[in-house]
């Protein structure tokens, strides 16, 4: 009998068994420490991001909260644990305080900042952040990946056109950080109230300004209003690759042009 479980321990079986039971104890260390995967289903922080782009987390950037871990209601603490102060211009992922999915924006304000937006142009701390236009960002206007997007266009242009038009221009903040952003004109979100950022809070806006549910409105208008320190997930820094497709496994869909990119 003893001989029969000798064999067990020591047989194929067993060993497949316990690579794998490593293999997930590693994998899940990985994605609750170090990084976690996020796929970009809308396109809120084009041109930069785009719908279907595959990157991973950087959840070391900030420390670690509840929020870090892949079920936040089974993670033991509260606050936030080894934090470092994010970098105005950072490219976050974080998690919505009320409807509890996460959201990829740019930082735009600090604890501190006082934000303002006039025509499309943001203040921070009364200080204009200058625009430089560039040529415009041109797409097809046709549904994009998972969650079927429909681009939004500064012209009126049929679903099926090659030519949806936004406009562009580079933002360059005081910390040397550039980004290109997009926009379809004067839009409801281009004139807001002042936003005084408290303690612990912070302003994020997307890139792609006028198809955006950012810090600009209240989580009770569907916005995502200041985000809590605590609802941090990590920064976003490299797209690993892209398909320009509904399914990952398209491989004929994939931009060649994506691979390893750095996101700026």
């Amino acid at each position: 009998m003893k001989s029969n479980k000798k064999k067990l321990k020591s047989g194929p079986i067993y060993e497949l068994i316990n690579t794998l039971v490593i293999a997930l104890l590693l994998a899940g260390l990985i994605r609750t420490v170090l990084f976690q995967p996020f796929w970009i289903p809308t396109g809120s922080m084009k041109p930069n991001l785009l719908v279907g782009d595959f990157l991973f987390v950087n959840k070391f950037a900030y420390g670690f909260s509840r929020y870090s871990c892949p079920f936040s209601s089974l993670c033991p603490f509260s606050g936030r644990i080894f934090f470092s102060e994010p970098r105005r211009g950072d490219v976050v992922v974080f998690r919505h305080p009320s409807n509890g999915k996460d959201y990829i924006k740019r930082l735009i304000g600090l604890p501190g900042d006082k934000i303002k937006i006039e025509n499309g142009v943001v203040f921070i701390n009364e200080e204009e952040i200058e625009q430089v236009k560039l040529t415009d960002f041109i797409e097809e206007r046709r549904i994009q990946g998972s969650m079927n997007s429909l681009p939004l266009c500064a012209n009126n242009v049929p679903i099926g056109s090659k030519n949806c038009i936004k406009y562009q221009a580079k933002e360059k903040l005081s910390e040397g950080i550039e980004y290109s952003i997009l926009d379809l004109g004067q839009q409801k979100d281009d004139n807001t109230q002042d936003f005084i950022i408290g303690k612990g809070k912070y302003f994020f806006m997307g890139d792609n300004r006028d198809n955006s549910l950012d810090s600009r409105r209240d989580r009770q208008f569907g916005g995502v209003g200041l985000v809590p320190a605590e609802y941090l997930i990590g920064k976003a820094s490299i797209v690993i690759f892209s398909s320009k497709g509904r399914y990952v496994f398209y491989f004929w869909t994939w931009r060649k042009d994506r691979f390893f990119k750095v996101i700026n």
